[in-house]
């Protein structure tokens, strides 16, 4: 990202605005601007192999493996309002375990671009399914959505969930039910 023509174009934001950004508030606001989309959409230039990096161990375990509460923060990609909130995943290891906080480095890789959580939802799943070749694969997530709370509709206590089930957690009720139960989500 071109963090100098960001905070440009956020200085003609503000122009658009009616604000005048000489003033001593926003003296500083286009670059603080520009370096807090860089962080925020820093997903786009990650590389999901240093993510993991190697993190993927050969185990016995062949049970369920579960972190939940990961804290989630993305932008809405309708608005670019924030959307925040927790996921939750699980997975029936196959021979092979992921480290645990490669986890929550995976919901940030895509977190950490423009989103919707749907999406979101299903790309954490399909990227733990794939790199530890897992028989199945559970992800939860209910997040809170700025776009929905402070314009629209203005609905504060609303939260969206989602989920994705993969291999056994589709395909088996009780391994389902496990999980949901696990997650607290009974």
């Amino acid at each position: 990202m071109n963090k100098e023509r960001v905070a440009q174009l956020i200085n003609e934001l503000l122009l658009e605005m009616g604000e005048d950004p000489d003033r001593e508030g926003l003296v500083k606001t286009p670059e603080r601007v520009a370096e807090a989309y860089s962080f925020l959409t820093s997903g786009y230039s990650m590389d999901l192999k240093e993510v993991v990096n190697g993190a993927v161990f050969e185990s016995e375990a062949n049970n369920m493996i579960l972190c939940k509460d990961i804290e989630v923060y993305s932008l809405c990609e309708h608005h670019i309002l924030p959307f925040f909130g927790t996921c939750h995943i699980g997975y029936i290891a196959k021979n092979k375990v992921i480290g645990v906080s490669k986890m929550a480095r995976i919901v940030n890789y895509y977190a950490r671009r423009l989103q919707i959580q749907e999406r979101l939802t299903s790309q954490i799943a399909h990227t733990i399914r794939e790199e530890v070749g897992a028989e199945g694969v559970g992800v939860v997530m209910e997040c809170r959505h700025m776009c929905m709370m402070m314009r629209g509709v203005q609905k504060q206590n609303s939260a969206m969930v989602t989920s994705s089930v993969l291999g056994s957690f589709h395909s088996s009720a009780a391994t389902r039910e496990e999980f949901m139960s696990l997650i607290g989500r009974r």
